[in-house]
C-alpha cells in the first residue's frame, strides 16, 4: 500500500535569506519536504542546500538540479551538501540517469526524474523507472506555459500514473486546487511553489502565506 501523500514547498527564490524565511513559514505550517528550486541553486549553489540542511535537520530536501550531464558529480555534490533527493531530466542520455541513480543510491538518497519536454511523457517515465529512478515529476515548464495556451501537467498525469509503479508528483503553473487534484488522481506528493501567487498582482507573505499552506497541509492529510 502506498504511504501518505506528502507536501512539498518549492523555494524558487534567488537568495538564501529569502529561502530560509519562506522555509520557516512552510515548516511551521506543517509542510513535509523542502525544495531548493533551480533559481535558488543558480543564485546560491551548494550554500543554499547547506543552509537548509543546517536549519532543518532531518527534513527531506530536494535539490532541483535539472541535471542533463555530469550527473554523478552533481549528485555527489548536492547530496554531500545535505540534499536527500536530486533531479535528473528524462531527456538526458541514459548514461547520465544511470550515473545519478548509482551515486544517489550509494549515498542513501533518491533520484527524481523530470519528464519536462518529453514527446511521450508516459514512455519517458517508464524508461526512468527501468533505469532505477525513485520518483517521476510530471512537469510543464514555465516557458512552455507562456507560449502554449492551456498547457498543464494535468494533461499528462493520468497517463504517467498508469505507466509506472513509482510515486509521482506534478508541477508547473498549478493553482492550489489543481495541486490538490493531482493527489486525488494518484500523485504521492502535493507541490506548492513559493513565493505563492495569489493573483496576477501579488504574492502571499507572512501570516497569509502560512495560513494558506496550513490549509493545504490539512486538506492533504484528509485525502
Amino acid at each position: 500500500m502506498p504511504g501518505p501523500v506528502t507536501t512539498q514547498i518549492s523555494l524558487d527564490l534567488t537568495t538564501i535569506a529569502e529561502a530560509l524565511e519562506l522555509a520557516r513559514g512552510a515548516r511551521r505550517a506543517g509542510v513535509d519536504w523542502l525544495e531548493a528550486g533551480t533559481p535558488l541553486i543558480l543564485g546560491e549553489g551548494l550554500h543554499a542546500v547547506r543552509a537548509l540542511r543546517e536549519e532543518f535537520p532531518g527534513v527531506p530536501i530536494v535539490a532541483d538540479l535539472k541535471t542533463m550531464d555530469g550527473a554523478g558529480l552533481e549528485a555527489e555534490m548536492m547530496l554531500g551538501a545535505g540534499a536527500t533527493h536530486v533531479v535528473v531530466m528524462s531527456r538526458a542520455h541514459w548514461a547520465s540517469v544511470k550515473e545519478m541513480v548509482k551515486v544517489a543510491h550509494e549515498m542513501g538518497a533518491e533520484v527524481m526524474a523530470d519528464v519536462l519536454a518529453a514527446e511521450d511523457k508516459a514512455a519517458d517515465a517508464r524508461a526512468m523507472q527501468d533505469l532505477g529512478a525513485d520518483w517521476i515529476i510530471v512537469h510543464t515548464g514555465y516557458d512552455e506555459r507562456r507560449h502554449v495556451s492551456g498547457a498543464s501537467p494535468l494533461d499528462d498525469l493520468d497517463a504517467v500514473l498508469a505507466a509506472v509503479d513509482l510515486p509521482v508528483q506534478a508541477v508547473g503553473g498549478l493553482s492550489i486546487e489543481q495541486a490538490l487534484e493531482t493527489a486525488r488522481r494518484g500523485a504521492r506528493s502535493v507541490v506548492i511553489g513559493a513565493p505563492l501567487a495569489i493573483d496576477a498582482h501579488r504574492f502571499a507573505v507572512g501570516d497569509e502565506f502560512e495560513r494558506i499552506l496550513r490549509d493545504v497541509v490539512t486538506r492533504v492529510r484528509t485525502l
